[in-house]
């Protein structure tokens, strides 16, 4: 890996949290696919698992006074059944079915309310949560937008929302790291940054969720939802093109 694209690495680890630490989830869409730009696929996800578990970890931690645990606990248990199911599919997919997958996740967040009736807080639910949002993010690198489904509904305000889901993704990064993860070390860890870039990103990720939790003081709860659905819709259409780009090159 050259220092550029290690330098990018870092770069967008910090940005990306700041705005998951703003929004709760369109932090870690930006960053699966901008390391899929410049890792194989395997390699980025298992960077993005470590990457997004930090700043989730440490925006929970930041926010464990608002942290809903009897949801979490649910949704631990749902998550830990869908990496025993991929882990025995082995599915791996390629760069343009990713980016194909990255492009449609968002287009959840426009699903009307009123088809779904999910919340988290049912405990029934949370597990499904758990076993849906990780199934999607190994296979897609990332969930917000389902786990957001589960959390919209709630009576939660912003600060429990962005608290709660990012103590549950902890375990979604955690199972991605570990599925595949594993391969890589079988192979020495080929195509994964050197220990430099994680060494810079990880502190950079934990300055970027303070700086997003900042932010989402001064942000009200109305503007927090309609601003989230439209930066990921943006998101998604963008990625979209990639993948149209990429089958049209293969």
């Amino acid at each position: 890996m050259t220092a550029l694209i290690g330098a990018f690495v870092v770069a967008t680890a910090f940005l990306t949290a700041t705005l998951s630490g703003v929004f709760g989830m369109a932090g870690g869409l930006v960053l699966m696919g901008a390391l899929a730009l410049v890792l194989p696929v395997s390699a980025a996800f298992v960077t993005h698992g470590l990457l997004q578990l930090v700043a989730n970890g440490w925006r929970a931690i930041l926010h464990r006074r608002h942290v809903e645990w009897r949801i979490v606990a649910v949704y631990a248990a749902g998550s830990l059944a869908a990496a025993g199911v991929v882990a025995l599919v082995a599915l791996q997919p390629s760069k343009p079915l990713l980016y194909l997958l990255l492009g449609l996740v968002p287009g959840l967040v426009w699903i009307p309310q009123g088809w779904l009736k999910l919340d988290a807080a049912d405990p029934r639910q949370a597990f499904v949560s758990g076993l849906g949002v990780t199934g999607l993010n190994l296979t897609a690198g990332v969930a917000g937008p389902l786990l957001d489904i589960f959390f919209v509904r709630t009576a939660l305000t912003r600060h429990a929302i962005v608290a709660t889901k990012a103590a549950t993704q902890v375990f979604s990064h955690l199972m991605k790291i570990v599925i595949y993860g594993a391969p890589l070390l079988a192979t020495g860890g080929k195509g994964l940054p050197p220990p430099w870039v994680f060494g810079l990103a990880v502190p950079l990720s934990m300055a970027g969720t303070a700086v997003g939790g900042l932010i989402l003081d001064r942000m009200s709860d109305v503007n927090f939802k309609r601003w989230l659905r439209w930066i990921v819709t943006v998101i998604g259409a963008t990625y979209l093109v990639q993948a149209a780009q990429l089958f049209l090159a293969a």
